[in-house]
């Protein structure tokens, strides 16, 4: 591993437990994508670029705004009405994840609840479009329901781990 880190590769992050010494949480780098190359990224901001250009940033949200509400209608078919926020958020994560973001929850200790995406499979068309970051917030208070709020305190294009929201009840 030492090899990894010296080549800019992997770095990691120490996390206390209860007992015994840390755990290291690794993770790749940016330096690492070469190693993992996705012929859909350089496709995907040459689309956002052109879009862009042809249709200016008023069509970019018509265009975001469509996609936002087909994908609200699907989440909702598959959420349905459960008044369980818990359940709720298990089917958004089952969503998320077979849609590639490996999501989860975690509960904290103040009861308020994690929803954690540990990859994006949009980061380089997210990067190109920062609206559809935006609307991903969006999306998850519409399907979550009005009796929780949704706020994101962790981004990846920021530099964090994760896409991590809190639900608040």
């Amino acid at each position: 591993m030492s090899a990894l880190i010296e080549e800019g590769l992997v770095t990691y992050e120490e996390e206390p437990r209860p007992m015994g010494r840390p755990t290291k949480l690794w993770r790749l780098t940016p330096a690492a994508d070469r190693f993992f190359p996705s012929g859909y990224s350089e496709l995907s901001r040459s689309l956002i670029h052109s879009m862009k250009e042809a249709f200016g940033n008023e069509g970019m949200d018509k265009l975001l705004a469509v996609r936002n509400k087909s994908m609200q209608e699907q989440y909702m078919k598959y959420i349905g009405d459960t008044p369980d926020v818990m359940e709720r958020l298990e089917k958004l994560a089952e969503i998320r994840t077979s849609e590639g973001y490996m999501a989860e929850i975690k509960e904290e200790d103040d009861k308020s609840l994690l929803f954690i995406e540990k990859h994006c499979p949009i980061c380089e068309a997210a990067a190109a479009c920062t609206g559809l970051c935006k609307n991903e917030l969006q999306l998850f208070q519409h399907v979550l329901g009005n009796d929780v709020t949704v706020e994101r305190i962790e981004y990846i294009l920021s530099g964090g781990r994760s896409c991590i929201y809190r639900v608040h009840k």
